[in-house]
């Protein structure tokens, strides 16, 4: 057969329609042909428009593959209009406008043909056809790799989109192709995407990656269903569901995303039957909007590659998991926002960094039979109007099994607590809470801690080996009056859980129904007899503010200080005298923020100012309690909360000093638990205001700072107090404070020594103020004692006597 010729092969029986023979063009072969026809192509390269319009079988040359190009200058390479067959083809297209190959109706068969086009789309199939495509290639850098649109169905067999400038396989406009054993990769849009009303997308055995948006997306009322498909190395989203689009997983396997692995929103409904969801950079569900809904049943969602919630839940959406396992991730479930709600049965949340369950602004979360393990905090259920409920669910390993906070009221009954490190159940912040037979073990605190006057319920609950006790209800209430505090009702604990006298929770503890309450529930406890008690050590005979300021004015420098605490305690002062002859007195703020470097004096200032205050009345005590973020917050959300509960308790009745406070907001502060410290003490002061006053201090821009972007905290402060740099002088009489403190003297012209060497001291950031003077008589001292320890027989004045000499050196 000649080069550029086509065989025309009739294989009917009527002699006048016969038209065996060679054709110069492609045109002219399918002009002759018939149906039933076979037209086996030459190798060669032809330039023109083809269009098939009968069943005829349009083929290359056997063992040749690739050998026959149809590569028009412009417009359709290869439109089918019949049920033909088309075998052995490479199509070339360089239409921007139109597709390489056009299928519009019949039953076409396309096997093993490669399209390399820079066109609309490699393959288009519309309308009534419905094609079956097998083994067939399409690289398409320009467009869409395979288009099915306004009603077309067909079959896409061994399939492979090796490039796309757009999505890789597009479905719509009423479109519903199925796709079995299909590869798609390296698309510049999604790998499959599926919109409009009636448009459907089945894939099975198919294999989706290298996808620069969404694997899969399915948008506007479409639908889809894979199985036992992959969808891994995206740019984007792994699988995308938007506005009432419906879609299945079954046995599929998502994984290697950067984003979330599943996204769906605006009433999106999915379900996922034992498919396996992992290393994704954020959700691995994401499920927003009211009417949205995610059914999970037998899954795998674990390994996350970043610092956000495996299954996240907000906007009124619904998820449903079944027998699931969740693990190796940061957060397991997040559920937020009212109408929100996630239901959990049968399922194994473990291997958490921080919260398995999270429930907050009013959602719901119910599990059941559930198991969490190796988590930070087991359930935390957060604000108001949040609950749900926990029912025979197990909590092992974790640092607190569950926290109930601000108003939050879940129902949790017939749990185990086993071996939590911190506490089983915490409640605070008026939390609520209704524990109804469970047990807590082992705990490595408290088996129940619940503070604030939390009106927590316990009903038949029971605490073993507890290593703090079994229950602890601290602070019935702000005033402490009856009806705050919990309900409890025949609780009990082991022998060997320390419990507290009852007397010192009575406020707390309301029994109902006639019970004997948590004390009478209790076995006695053992008559073995206390240690004796250590000697009080004698108070403190405290001074009057007179004598407090006097030490305050002692102080070298910082006279805008003094003026500013002075002004303060006056106003204090003045206010408590016009309350006591009955008029009203201006409301002063008495927290403060301390602003100024390091070594200014801060933390003397803090600890005079509490000690004035006890002396006016204001406070029970005075006494300083000084923390800084390491002290506050924890490694994970839930002892957060109670490190920052324990300090200001430590603080009662004096001042809670906390230094470089705007660690606590950093710069990236991300998922950063400072926020969690901070929301926990603007809760304490007000709840506390007048029994605790707290001070903020450090760096003056860092400050600026942390009270511009923490609007709550800065409410709190009634003045920020500026703690300026020592000049030379003044580190000068530090020098002059410590050596006669110590007995010790400035020789002549030590001084003068002094004040040139303060001068020429650097000022960088490490420059400690106060600190450094100290630093320096202390090195001072030192050289004197190596340049005396030479002297036979010192006299006093060597023994004394300091020397512009003994001066360190400047570095």
């Amino acid at each position: 057969m000649a080069q550029g010729t086509v065989q025309v092969t009739h294989t009917g029986t009527s002699r006048w329609r016969r038209r065996t023979g060679e054709y110069a063009s492609l045109a002219a072969a399918l002009e002759a042909a018939a149906d039933g026809d076979v037209l086996t192509v030459a190798p060669g390269t032809y330039r023109e428009n083809l269009v098939v319009q009968r069943a005829v079988t349009l083929r290359g040359p056997e063992g040749s593959p690739g050998s026959v190009r149809i590569a028009p200058v412009d417009g359709v390479p290869l439109t089918v209009r019949a049920s033909a067959v088309v075998q052995d083809l490479h199509v070339e297209g360089q239409d921007s406008a139109a597709p390489a190959v056009l299928v519009e109706e019949g039953t076409p068969e396309l096997r093993d043909v490669r399209v390399v086009t820079r066109s609309a789309a490699g393959i288009e199939v519309r309308g009534s056809a419905r094609p079956t495509v097998r083994r067939c290639a399409v690289d398409n850098p320009a467009g869409v790799g395979i288009a099915v649109l306004d009603g077309a169905g067909g079959l896409f067999e061994e399939c492979e989109v090796v490039a796309a400038g757009q999505s890789g396989v597009a479905v719509r406009g009423g479109a519903h192709p199925r796709l079995e054993r299909c590869r798609v990769h390296h698309t510049s849009g999604s790998g499959l995407s599926a919109t409009g009303e009636n448009s459907a997308l089945e894939a099975v055995g198919c294999e989706i990656y290298e996808v620069r948006g969404s694997g899969v997306q399915i948008t506007g009322r479409a639908t889809a269903h894979l199985t036992d498909c992959d969808v891994h190395r995206t740019t984007a989203d792994g699988v995308t569901l938007d506005t009432d689009a419906v879609l299945t997983l079954a046995d599929c396997r998502i994984h290697d995303i950067p984003e979330n692995a599943v996204d769906l929103r605006s009433r999106s409904v999915l379900t996922l039957t034992r498919t396996t969801v992992r290393q994704f950079g954020r959700n691995g569900l994401s499920v927003w909007d009211p009417g949205t809904r995610v059914d999970a049943n037998q899954c795998e969602i674990f390994d996350s590659t970043g610092d956000y919630p495996a299954v996240w839940v907000s906007d009124g959406a619904t998820a449903v998991l079944d027998s699931c396992r969740v693990h190796d991730v940061p957060d397991a479930l997040f559920v937020l926002d009212r109408g929100s709600r996630a239901d959990v049965v049968d399922s194994d949340l473990s291997q958490v960094r921080n919260t398995a369950v999270s429930v907050s602004d009013g959602a719901t979360a119910q599990l059941d039979d559930c198991r969490i393990r190796d988590a930070a905090t087991g359930a935390w259920f957060r604000d108001h109007g949040s609950g749900g409920t926990l029912s025979n669910c197990t909590l092992d390993g974790t640092q607190t099994g569950v926290i109930v906070t601000k108003g939050a009221d879940p129902t949790v009954e017939r749990c185990t607590i086993d071996s939590p490190a911190e506490a089983g159940v915490y409640v605070s912040a008026g939390g609520r809470g209704s524990f109804q037979n469970c047990r807590v073990t082992g705990s490595g605190g408290y088996g129940f801690h619940v503070i604030d006057g939390s009106r927590t319920s316990l009903r038949k609950c029971r605490t073993e080996r507890c290593t703090r006790g079994g229950y602890e209800f601290a602070d019935s209430g702000a005033d402490g009056a009856s009806g705050t505090g919990p309900v409890v009702e025949d609780c009990t604990s082991d022998e060997s859980a320390g419990l507290r006298a009852p007397a010192a929770r009575e406020t707390a503890v309301q029994t109902v129904n006639h019970s004997p309450g948590l004390l009478g529930a209790l076995p006695e406890q053992r008559t073995e007899p206390a240690p004796p008690a250590p000697a009080a050590e004698p108070e403190q005979p405290s001074r009057s503010s007179k004598a407090v300021l006097g030490e305050l004015d002692a102080l070298v420098g910082l006279e805008s200080v003094k003026r500013e605490v002075r002004a303060l305690t006056d106003m204090i002062e003045v206010g408590r005298r016009r309350q006591q002859a009955g008029l009203k007195a201006a409301s002063v703020k008495r927290h403060l923020v301390f602003t100024g470097s390091p070594g200014t004096g801060k933390t003397t200032v803090a600890r005079l100012y509490g000690e004035i205050l006890a002396s006016l009345g204001v406070l029970e005590k005075g006494h300083l309690v000084e923390v800084s973020r390491v002290d506050l917050v924890g490694e994970h959300i839930g002892s957060t909360a109670i490190r920052t509960q324990e300090a200001f308790e430590k603080a009662r009745g004096g001042v809670l000093f906390i230094d470089e406070a705007y660690a606590l907001s950093p710069e990236d502060a991300g998922r950063d638990f400072g926020k969690e410290a901070i929301d926990t003490l603007v809760k304490l002061m007000e709840d506390h205001r007048d029994a605790v006053v707290v001070i903020v201090a450090g760096y003056t821009a860092e400050m600026e700072r942390f009270l511009s972007v923490n609007p709550g905290v800065a409410s709190r402060f009634s003045r920020t107090i500026t703690f300026s740099d020592y000049g030379p002088e003044d580190l000068l009489r530090i020098v002059e404070q410590q050596a006669e403190e110590h007995e010790y003297r400035l020789a002549p012209g030590t001084a003068e020594a002094l004040g040139k060497y303060f001068t020429e001291l650097p000022k960088g950031p490490a420059f400690g103020n106060g600190r450094t003077a100290r630093q320096t008589f202390e090195a001072m001292v030192e050289r004197h004692a190596s340049r005396v320890a030479q002297v036979a027989e010192p006299s006093t004045d060597d023994l004394t006597l300091l020397y512009s000499e003994d001066l360190p050196e400047l570095l």
